[in-house]
């Protein structure tokens, strides 16, 4: 296992990424609290994202909206605009291109980068040029926190220390000591539970965490996890694994005039069929669909098996099979939001036909329509033809929304 002797690495994270957005494209909202939310008019819901004078006077993420406006009266809520979030992404990148070659995509507002000879040489040259760069073609109000050390993940938890619109250089011979005096919140990997498993384990700082042994670790993590975070916060160079598709799935908050049990079917039914485009894509089947459901009293959840499929016709009839439930269990219950799961995925070339169900045939055939539908919509760069009424509930952009972890594609906006 290779120790880098040098900086390696740049973390770049843009600061309040979704709120920023907004006022860069919207003057009024500029210097002021600004709170992301579902869709207009709404407060019952949470704020999605908050900009960094909303998170100075103490808002955080998904907070909820009533909690948010008693920490600060003058927030100003707007509606989100996924797509618009989604452009924003690749201006940037386009523009860091241009100073530096782009290693990977982490999420929609961070990434990172590897440097050459002469960058590592001058790591500080390098983030003002970025800087610059998007202060000048972008504008000044979407700014990032940069983080430069040995590997990836003290990167990105160096850039996390001078937030926002920082700048923080570690270089290797100050690995492991620098993370001594960090809490356990800011390691990526260490979240509420590993911490009081810590705990459990008399470990109670950073630095009696980086004074045991990789093994030790992996026995903490009860995987080899656990040992590769000892070895990237000690600076060596660690890979990140490759991680395969587990699902495919849309969520939404519904608003106030579509939580009826009738209403909620319609959007899982969207939902449902912008899942099924993105499993098709990419190239995947699907044999198993769950439902989530927040109700008034709590939740409700069920899962379906299906033959292995991707048309959109095996999809709904599962979803219609599984809403006569919803209807017998929670007739009466208000939904307030529903998420919509493709699971147990297969690659499209190694699908197996369930031989004593014997619908090959129907399925070619339905597979065959679906696909002339994707086709047209394609085409047109719209959904012009779908399975039932296409239309979106309020705040629109079904399957669109904001996605901390996923970079919509222009399809999802169909």
């Amino acid at each position: 296992m290779r120790k880098p002797k040098t900086i390696e690495c740049l973390y770049l994270d843009f600061d309040g990424f979704f709120a920023s957005v907004m006022q860069q494209v919207y003057p009024h909202l500029r210097n002021k609290p600004v709170g992301v939310v579902p869709f207009a008019g709404t407060d019952r819901t949470a704020v999605i994202a908050c900009s960094k004078e909303a998170k100075k006077a103490g808002c955080k993420n998904v907070m909820k909206i009533k909690d948010a406006r008693a920490i600060c009266p003058s927030l100003i809520l707007v509606p989100q605009e996924p797509d618009l979030y989604r452009r924003a992404h690749n201006n940037l990148l386009s523009e860091i291109s241009a100073i530096i070659p782009i290693d990977a995509i982490k999420s929609i507002d961070e990434l990172t980068c590897r440097l050459d000879a002469s960058q590592r040489k001058n790591p500080q040259k390098v983030a003002e040029q970025i800087k610059t760069r998007l202060k000048k073609y972008i504008g000044s109000y979407i700014t990032a926190s940069i983080g430069f050390a040995p590997n990836r993940q003290l990167a990105k938890i160096a850039g996390k220390q001078n937030k926002p619109d920082g700048v923080t250089i570690w270089q290797p011979d100050m690995i492991p000591n620098v993370l001594k005096s960090l809490s356990f919140d800011d390691i990526p990997g260490i979240g509420k539970r590993m911490e009081q498993r810590l705990h459990r384990a008399q470990i109670f700082t950073m630095e009696q965490l980086l004074n045991i042994s990789p093994k030790h670790m992996r026995k903490l993590w009860h995987s080899v996890a656990g040992e590769r975070l000892w070895y990237a916060l000690h600076g060596y160079d660690i890979f990140a694994q490759k991680s395969e598709r587990g699902m495919f799935g849309h969520g939404r908050v519904l608003p106030p005039d579509s939580r009826t049990i009738k209403k909620a079917k319609e959007i899982a039914r969207l939902l449902l069929i912008k899942a099924a485009r993105r499993l098709r894509r990419e190239g995947y089947y699907a044999a198993r669909l769950v439902l989530w459901l927040a109700i008034r009293d709590g939740s409700y959840s069920d899962g379906l098996k299906m033959p292995i499929v991707n048309d959109d016709k095996a999809m709904l009839d599962a979803l219609d099979m599984m809403w006569l439930k919803v209807e017998e269990k929670i007739p009466h219950n208000m939904i307030f939001r529903l998420h919509i799961t493709l699971c147990d995925l297969s690659f499209a070339n190694a699908r197996q036909i369930d031989m004593f169900l014997d619908d090959d045939e129907e399925r070619q055939k339905w597979e065959k329509i679906t696909q002339a539908v994707d086709s047209l919509n394609k085409k047109y760069s719209k959904t012009i033809i779908s399975n039932g009424e296409w239309k979106p509930p309020k705040g629109g952009n079904v399957g669109g929304k904001i996605s901390f972890t996923r970079i919509p594609n222009a399809q999802d906006f169909w």
